[in-house]
């Protein structure tokens, strides 16, 4: 009867035994796990090769302008950005907390080395800093999401936009904007009667200037994505943000159907200074252009007033959008 009783009390030892090395497994199980959702890593491929960034950090600095709105609407905290380039639409600009870093032209970019990043969203007007701020912040993962030069504007900016999904956990979000685009262009594509001319102006200090068709960062493109057929086109076009200064009365004579319009001060400070007249001003106050076409049926479709600081993917699902709108009531 002892012997039973030792035994029993042995097999209760042991399953005791058994319980807690469990207990101790699973437990370490659930901490090792931990580490991988607040300090994994995760590498993915940017603008210029691969980059290896830490999963949720604590610091993040923005200074590329295609990507303050995306941010922006993902929640993302900055602690230092490129506040003066900014435009007024995103939450940021009225933030007092971030550092300002300035605009490319006068960066402050040894302000970066007070925000301690571990990463860095950097491109568009600021790419020619980016060795900078690899010294600046060695410890940081920096990450370029400007358009690559010579590809098609829509894979742009939907490569960009699914990077920063990667970096962010957003993936989820990356695919509803990038679906979004596609949708606008497609309702902008079919809406569109490629009989009709279009023409694509720039309004900078007060003068209309031409956008080349294929040509810039941002009208010229559409020509190429939506297949729009030019009212004119000129050799030896510009490709910068500024447009080519020809006279309005050459662009009257190709008396396009329809005028697709960036106006450039509209997006900085200089809409709020004096001398400033809008683009729809302007237009309407040339004499030269009053006979066109697009003026007369009032076929002439403006791009956000922030587009020349806003950039993201969200600015042209927002002007494709309108623009099929428009293209649909003819």
């Amino acid at each position: 009867m002892a012997s039973l009783k030792l035994r029993a009390a042995a097999l209760l030892s042991i399953a005791a035994l058994s319980l807690t090395a469990c207990g101790s497994t699973a437990s370490g199980a659930a901490d090792s796990s931990a580490p991988a959702t607040e300090g994994g890593t995760v590498t993915v491929t940017d603008s210029v090769g691969e980059v290896t960034v830490t999963t949720n950090p604590q610091s993040v600095v923005a200074t590329d302008n295609n990507s303050f709105e995306t941010l922006d609407s993902w929640g993302v905290e900055l602690t230092a950005g490129a506040v003066a380039l900014m435009p007024t639409t995103v939450s940021y600009k009225d933030n007092a907390q971030i550092v300002d870093l300035g605009n490319h032209r006068e960066p402050n970019l040894e302000a970066v080395v007070a925000a301690e990043p571990d990463l860095i969203i950097t491109g568009s007007r600021f790419t020619q800093y980016t060795e900078d701020f690899k010294k600046l912040a060695p410890e940081a993962a920096v990450v370029q999401v400007d358009r690559i030069e010579g590809k098609p504007l829509a894979d742009e900016l939907k490569r960009t936009t699914s990077v920063l999904g990667e970096v962010f956990g957003k993936q989820d979000e990356a695919t509803k904007l990038n679906a979004d685009l596609d949708a606008a262009i497609e309702r902008a594509k079919s809406a569109y009667d490629s009989d009709q001319k279009v023409m694509a102006v720039i309004t900078s200090g007060g003068t209309v200037n031409y956008a080349a068709p294929g040509e810039g960062r941002t009208l010229g493109p559409l020509f190429g994505l939506l297949g729009l057929t030019p009212a004119l086109d000129i050799s030896d076009a510009s490709s910068n943000h500024e447009g080519d200064d020809i006279s309005v009365e050459a662009i009257a004579s190709s008396n396009p159907d329809w005028i697709l319009v960036m106006d450039r001060d509209a997006g900085t400070t200089a809409s709020a200074e004096e001398g400033y007249t809008p683009a729809n001003e302007l237009l309407a106050n040339s004499a030269a252009l009053q006979n066109v076409t697009a003026v007369k049926e009032g076929n002439i479709v403006y791009m956000p007033a922030d587009t020349y600081t806003n950039e993201g993917i969200q600015t042209y699902t927002e002007y494709l959008n309108t623009l099929a709108d428009a293209f649909e009531a003819k």
